[in-house]
């Protein structure tokens, strides 16, 4: 099986263009739902996480509450950087986890891990591709603004807390721009596609 890391920045497109290659046949796992799994409630991640950050970041009902962690990681980029410490190893032995199951039922397909930090995880020498999807920075300003309903200053916070968009593009085995709306986004998906169904065969 090919293993293809799927990156790039907040509200780049990313999820719409692993969405696409889902229709295009190939095994896609969202890290967002990963990073959920391993902090769900009794889950050794959550413990680790309620001993670094304290009972504040529970919910009464003993859950992570994620709108409170959100605040402590976007204003400190120091407590930002030990969260990641703590959840990256749980994410990556999840990950690797499915890409075997994935291989076993079908060893000659193309594996998708869609993963905002890949690159600043180190997570993403363990694929054989690597995609990076990018905008222009003010679409991307934009779209973070509509889709979290923040404020300008806010979302250009978001995005700077994260490696610039430049820097990510440098890792690429394939880049895809999605500033000229789903159409664009979705052919220049397809052709990537094509490019690793030969790699496969």
């Amino acid at each position: 099986m090919l293993r293809v890391g799927l990156t790039g920045s907040i509200a780049v497109g990313k999820s719409f263009v692993a969405s696409v290659l889902a229709d295009l046949g190939c095994h896609v796992l969202d890290a967002d739902l990963t990073a959920r799994e391993v902090v769900e409630p009794g889950s050794a991640g959550l413990s680790a996480v309620a001993e670094a950050f304290g009972s504040e970041v529970l919910r009464s009902d003993g859950g992570l509450d994620r709108g409170r962690l959100g605040e402590i990681i976007f204003a400190d980029a120091e407590k930002r950087s030990l969260l990641n410490s703590i959840l990256h190893p749980f994410i990556i032995a999840r990950q690797d986890e499915v890409m075997r199951e994935w291989e076993k039922e079908d060893p000659d397909g193309v594996g998708i891990v869609d993963a905002a930090l890949m690159i600043e995880s180190g997570g993403y020498k363990r694929f054989d591709k690597l995609i990076v999807v990018h905008c222009d920075p003010e679409t991307q300003i934009k779209r973070v603004m509509e889709r979290n309903k923040l404020t300008r200053a806010a979302a250009k916070q978001r995005i700077d807390a994260q490696m610039p968009q430049e820097e990510k593009k440098r890792f690429a085995d394939f880049l895809i721009n999605s500033s000229d709306g789903f159409e664009d986004t979705r052919r220049q998906t397809e052709q990537v596609y094509a490019e690793l169904r030969r790699v496969v065969s």
